[in-house]
């Protein structure tokens, strides 16, 4: 009988896990979905996921934080959106937004046909070079747009180029050529002129480009951060804090959206199955999880939840930052380990004795998530992220399809232990 139970409880262990994993996943392919927009700042993507985390929360019976609502709004000032038209195309054809080219998030719009003026790496190399061929540019009209030439820059040479595009986009019209990878951010300025990147391997110098790009810059832009709560199972001064931002890039152009799978529905999904554990099995601390707007945006939502928090700062624990969860292969990174060397040892040792992850590498502070502010004001914290295969990262190929979730057992495992050992 002994055994009998004994494989019961492993079979309950493993169905327990695979329904966790089923519900992360479920999570992270609704959060992905075009119906939330990349959960930007078009058709208020950001909204439309913040009231569904709030549902999630709900269902697994997690709620507001004693009198403060679930949601807190803050503005984000400044935020260049394209929420129409959003199309490039060369004699005729049609490049894909994405793939073939992309606008500089703080692009402006136009709506006609771009005429080439080729300006070569050599000449911009060369200030007075590139000055006396802008001014013939500006007296001949041979074109009217500035044909950036830069798909074979590598190295120092393409760090000599970075920012050119966007400083002369202020004057005139720009199509600057790359060869690596696309990303996205979000805009925060509009440019008077557009900026668009196009694929080296796509471009065609010698040929003119039908542009309608659709710019709009808001001054501010309302949002809102998701706080739930569970209490500890006795009185208690101290809170452990999860966190994750659920926004994302939005979407540019009504076409195309970036769906933010590892960046960041998959932290996200996390964040869920976290307190979905806490509220069955309560610590010691109160656990208080928090889903950051504004994220993408230059860390806005977490600054104005440190500059106007709902509990004092000091009763926090440990704050845990959750980032890039859709991986593990090559283990995990633990930004902040240089600073909580006790903490870090303990997650090491954990991580040692229960035989989770490849490694955890250790990483010193970093201004890169949502982490920073509450180090900055005295809250120690990490900000933990996956490495492995996966390289999307703020491009359309972020999708859901492309996570494994391969280390999710072991990283909730070792998170859980975490806060347990902490309480001792």
């Amino acid at each position: 009988m002994p055994r009998i139970l004994s494989l019961l409880g492993l079979l309950l262990i493993g169905y327990s896990s695979n329904a966790q994993i089923d519900e992360v996943r479920r999570i992270t392919k609704t959060l992905c979905s075009p119906e939330f927009h990349g959960r930007g700042y078009v058709n208020n993507g950001d909204s439309i996921a913040a009231d569904f985390l709030v549902a999630e929360f709900g269902k697994i019976g997690v709620g507001a934080y004693k009198k403060s609502p679930m949601l807190q709004f803050f503005e984000i000032e400044g935020v260049n959106r394209f929420p129409g038209e959003m199309s490039v195309s060369q004699n005729g054809r049609d490049l894909e937004p994405g793939v073939h080219f992309m606008v500089d998030p703080s692009s402006g719009g136009t709506k006609k046909t771009l005429i080439p003026f080729i300006v070569s790496i050599e000449t911009a190399l060369d200030q007075e070079l590139l000055g006396s061929e802008i001014a013939r540019f500006v007296q001949d009209r041979r074109g009217n747009a500035l044909f950036l030439d830069f798909g074979a820059a590598k190295g120092d040479t393409l760090k000599q180029l970075r920012g050119l595009g966007k400083a002369l986009a202020v004057h005139y019209p720009v199509i600057e050529v790359m060869n690596s990878k696309f990303t996205w951010s979000v805009g925060r300025e509009k440019l008077i002129h557009p900026l668009i990147y196009i694929q080296d391997s796509i471009a065609n110098k010698h040929a003119n480009f039908d542009v309608h790009i659709d710019a709009e810059l808001l001054d501010t832009y309302k949002t809102q951060n998701v706080i739930a709560h569970i209490p500890s199972k006795k009185k208690c001064a101290k809170t452990i804090v999860f966190t994750a931002h659920y926004d994302h890039l939005g979407r540019m152009g009504a076409s195309t959206y970036f769906p933010g799978g590892n960046d960041n529905a998959s932290g996200t999904a996390m964040l869920i199955s976290m307190a979905n554990y806490f509220k069955k099995n309560p610590s010691d601390f109160n656990i208080l999880f928090i889903a950051f707007a504004g994220e993408e945006a230059g860390l806005v939502g977490s600054k104005y939840f440190t500059e106007n928090p709902i509990l004092k700062l000091k009763k926090i624990r440990f704050l845990i930052n959750l980032d890039i969860m859709g991986s593990g292969e090559e283990g995990v990174t633990a930004v902040n380990a240089t600073l909580f060397e006790d903490e870090f040892k303990l997650l090491n040792e954990i991580n040692d004795e229960k035989q989770l992850l490849t490694r955890i590498k250790k990483r010193g502070p970093a201004a890169n998530s949502d982490h920073y502010w509450f180090t900055e004001k005295g809250v120690p914290a990490f900000f933990i992220y996956t490495m492995g295969p996966n390289k999307n990262y703020h491009d359309v190929f972020d999708t859901y399809e492309a996570l494994s979730f391969v280390e999710y057992d072991d990283i909730t495992n070792l998170l859980v232990t975490f806060v347990e050992r902490l309480g001792k």
